[in-house]
Order: C-alpha cells, then sequence, then structure tokens
C-alpha cells in the first residue's frame, strides 16, 4: 500500500509499505480523506512542531475518513463509512479525572511527541483501536467527514467557555479552526459571530459560514468592552491582547490558538481590571460525536473545506494549506483510484 512520509524538513515522499493487520480490538480502514493541520505544516515545512521532533520516517495525518476495510470481530461491516477519534488515553491524574485527553501518556494520529512516532493516516490502509471508530450518519459524505476532527476542537472551545448560545461572540483568527469556531457558534445559538483575520481571504470565508461583522486586524478599529465571549484563534501573541480589549467586563476569553513555547508580550492590564476569565482550550474529549451530527444537521459547516486535492499531488496541497489566504480546510484525497 502507499503512505506519505516525511523524513524531515521538506522532505516527504510517497512509499510502499505493508498492509497492516488488525488484531484483537482493532479495525483496518481504508484511508480516503485527510484534512491537512497545522501541526502536519510544521512537521513538513519545520521538521517539527514545536519541541516534537520528526526523529524517524513518519506518515502525518489525523483529520481521517473512510470506510471499514476489515473488523475481525465483526461488530463493523466492510464499506461502513466512518471517521476516525485520533486519539488514546493515558493514566488518569488526580484533579483531572473527568479530562481524559489531559491525562499523560496517551498518543494521537500523527504525532512525533512519541518514541516510536505514532504513525497517522495518510496512508492507504490504517489500523486503529475499535473506540476510535465512529460511523458515519446517513447523508454525511466520507470527505466532509474528514472535517469531524477540528470540528469537535471547535465544540470543545465553546464548551470550556461555558456555551455560546445567546452571547456576543468574536472569533479572532480565521484559518480552518477559526472557522470552524463561527460555524460552530452560530449553529449553537450565539446572537452574533463577529470574527477578524489581517487577510481578506480568511474574513470572506468566516462571511460564508456565519460571521456577521468581519475586521482586518491592524487597520479596522475593533469595539472594545463588546464581547460576552471571545475566542482567540490565531496564536499570535497581539491577537491575545486583542481579544482581552475586546471581551466584556467579566467576559471570557477562550486561547484556541497554539500559542509559541516561550515568552511572550501580551498586555494583561484588562484581564485584571475587568475580571476577565481566560481559559485555555486543548484537543477534545468526547465533542467528535456532537461534531458529526453537526456536520449532518448543518452541511453549510462544509463550506470550511476550500481544495480536495489528491495524494499525488501531495507537496502542491501542503503549499495551498500554508497560504491562507487562498485556502481554508485543505483535504488530501488517498488514492482513491486504486
Amino acid at each position: 500500500m502507499k503512505a506519505l512520509k516525511i523524513h524531515g524538513a521538506n522532505d516527504m515522499t510517497t512509499e510502499d509499505v505493508d498492509v497492516p493487520t488488525p488484531g484483537e480490538g482493532e479495525v483496518r480502514v481504508r484511508m480516503q480523506y485527510g484534512g491537512i493541520c497545522g501541526s502536519d505544516l510544521h512537521y513538513y515545512f519545520n521538521g517539527k512542531n514545536g519541541e516534537y521532533v520528526v526523529e524517524e520516517p513518519f506518515t502525518p495525518g489525523h483529520e481521517m475518513s473512510g470506510v471499514v476495510d476489515l473488523d475481525p470481530s465483526g461488530r463493523f461491516a466492510p464499506g461502513t463509512p466512518v471517521t476516525i477519534a485520533p486519539a488514546t488515553f493515558g493514566e488518569p491524574v488526580p484533579g483531572i479525572e473527568d479530562r481524559k485527553y489531559l491525562w499523560p501518556g496517551g498518543t494521537y494520529l500523527g504525532s512525533a511527541s512519541t518514541h516510536p512516532h505514532t504513525q497517522g493516516g495518510m496512508q492507504e490502509y490504517r489500523v486503529v483501536k475499535d473506540f476510535m471508530i465512529r460511523t458515519l450518519p446517513e447523508g454525511l459524505s466520507v470527505q466532509d467527514a474528514s472535517l469531524a476532527e477540528p470540528l469537535a476542537v471547535a465544540l470543545h472551545a465553546l464548551n470550556i467557555a461555558g456555551g455560546v448560545e445567546g452571547r456576543k461572540v468574536l472569533v479572532t483568527g480565521c484559518g480552518p479552526i477559526g472557522l470552524c469556531v463561527v460555524a460552530a457558534a452560530v449553529a449553537k445559538g450565539a446572537a452574533s459571530v463577529d470574527a477578524t483575520d489581517v487577510l481578506p481571504g480568511p474574513l470572506e470565508r468566516a462571511v460564508s459560514v456565519g460571521a456577521s461583522t468581519t475586521y482586518t486586524s491592524g487597520s479596522d478599529e475593533i469595539p472594545t468592552l463588546a464581547y460576552d465571549v471571545v475566542f482567540e484563534c490565531s496564536g499570535v501573541a497581539p491577537a491575545v491582547t486583542q481579544a482581552l480589549a475586546a471581551v466584556r467586563r467579566a467576559g471570557t476569553v477562550a486561547q484556541v490558538g497554539m500559542l509559541p513555547n516561550e515568552a511572550v508580550g501580551v498586555n494583561l492590564a484588562p484581564f485584571v481590571s475587568k475580571e476577565v476569565t481566560f481559559k485555555g482550550c486543548f484537543r477534545f474529549d468526547d465533542e467528535i460525536d456532537a461534531a458529526i451530527d453537526l456536520l449532518a444537521a448543518h452541511p453549510e459547516v462544509a463550506r470550511v473545506i476550500t481544495h480536495v486535492i489528491p495524494a499525488d499531488r501531495v507537496l502542491e496541497a501542503f503549499d495551498i494549506a500554508r497560504n491562507s489566504q487562498e485556502s481554508g480546510k485543505v483535504v488530501v484525497s488517498l488514492w482513491l483510484d486504486n
């Protein structure tokens, strides 16, 4: 079978590898679509994602969908359309027993944080644990289901923030995750959802998934004290300062974008004087089930996907995915003609 392999910065190949055999409690999936995440971009273009360095041939991809190929238990019939919850979980720690996604020792598909690395799903077949399988409802395409994982991240952020129903929302940063947050907040009944970005392309896409008003960061005046909840999705320090200024007194800022692991300059005065609640958001718990339901009920959310590119043109796909003016979510189709 074919598999994408990252060997280091700007070094990705398509290789022939053995088809894996599922064991007890495992299912083999014929992968069909894989979304390109920011972490995948870092692994390819930089050879690392934060502190996690590619040290062995490494298959990217954790935003995956496909069909069941083989389930030894017989629970899932061949051809069943599925998406995959990409995490396994470590051992519980006192104080976070109810947050298994924070337990140490877990794994995530397509991550170099473990040794050996946890191989991802951008290959023809992938064996996964049976508890990672999520079947798709009728009417939800396998292609659109590749958006379930990033949409689950967005729904988790909404939950961490205490919900958005009837609340005024601002989203800073309209890359794929920011777009998912916009779409999810609209679908979950926010009173209004506004958005900011430095580029016009992402703002146009934010409008297409339901944003009411958009602002160009750095040139437009963004309202202060105006929002019940701000979702900071860009992961850059100036946007955190902007979020703390835009939120109302006693409002909530949810930090969704991953900030660099270093000291950054942020104006924290509004955080103190307005008694802002500032919450970090990391991956998700069980929200992938709600994400699947949301995609089925609101097919317009899949407008976040702007490009579907065959795996034979994967380098082009990665180039497009890092061009945020040109693209929202870029999805790789995995040798569907084979």
